[in-house]
């Protein structure tokens, strides 16, 4: 081997070392998963978690207009979200099939069922450990894309891609490893849309840690909604009919 290309070889080989031990400090997306549901409480924790409850209030156009907000999740895949005003309550629900919802504030008073792209949203409402927890039943894929600057923090990011192709960012805390920041790419409609959700003040709820302040809207958009949770309940009963549209006649289950 001459030295000309000697030189570079061993150039290569320096400068690589640190790359590959760099590589190797790196957190897998198993490890990060794993802190995170710990993070949260522990999996025993989680998995008790059948029911919660949370009740605050929706902050609109700026912080202007104040709603009373309650939403009401229950496993594995139902929820319903109520957004009140001058005795009008708008609401979304889902009961694991279909979603429906009633929009007073645009004059539709009777329940209206929702589109498949429109219920993409209330699908993710529905996951109370979050969309890294049983990633792999959910049938999602994770990747990890290293840190990134979340107003200042160098959060974790996670790439994951759900079943039906929407695509989540989701940053974790890099000391307390709970989600800061979802990004989530959709189609709607026939058009693309990235809804960002920056989540903050975890408290705890039958054994969970859970989020109580969101905000969401499109990202880069000024205009977001604030959700302000006061009261969140763990494990409280809950009628399943409040997901179901309207006079919809559920058929029991035959017993085994």
């Amino acid at each position: 081997m001459s030295l000309r290309f000697l030189i570079p070889f061993v150039s290569a080989a320096f400068f690589a070392s640190p790359l590959f031990a760099q590589d190797k400090n790196q957190p897998t997306v198993d490890e990060l998963v794993a802190k995170n549901i710990e993070a949260k409480g522990g999996a025993t924790a989680l998995n008790s978690l059948q029911t919660l409850r949370s009740t605050g209030k929706l902050l609109v156009q700026e912080g202007q207009i104040e709603l009373g907000y309650l939403q009401t999740q229950k496993r594995p895949d139902e929820v319903r979200s109520e957004a009140s005003l001058q005795g009008m309550t708008q609401i979304q629900a889902y009961d694991g099939k279909d979603g429906w919802k009633v929009s007073p504030f645009f004059g539709r008073k009777d329940p209206e069922r929702m589109s498949a792209d429109d219920v993409k949203a209330l699908v993710e409402d529905t996951e109370i450990d979050g969309p890294l927890a049983d990633w792999k039943t959910k049938g999602s894929t994770v990747e990890y894309l290293g840190t990134e600057d979340v107003d200042g923090t160098p959060a974790h990011k996670l790439k994951v891609v759900r079943k039906n192709g929407d695509v989540s960012f989701v940053y974790l805390d890099p000391d307390h490893f709970l989600e800061i920041r979802i990004v989530t790419q959709r189609t709607r409609q026939g058009a693309h849309e990235e809804i960002e959700t920056d989540l903050g003040d975890y408290e705890k709820a039958g054994g969970v840690f859970v989020p109580t302040s969101i905000e969401v809207g499109r990202k880069g958009s000024s205009d977001k909604q604030m959700v302000v949770v006061d009261k969140v309940e763990a494990n409280v009963p809950v009628d399943d009919t409040i997901f179901h549209f309207p006079g919809q006649i559920t058929v029991p289950q035959p017993q085994r």
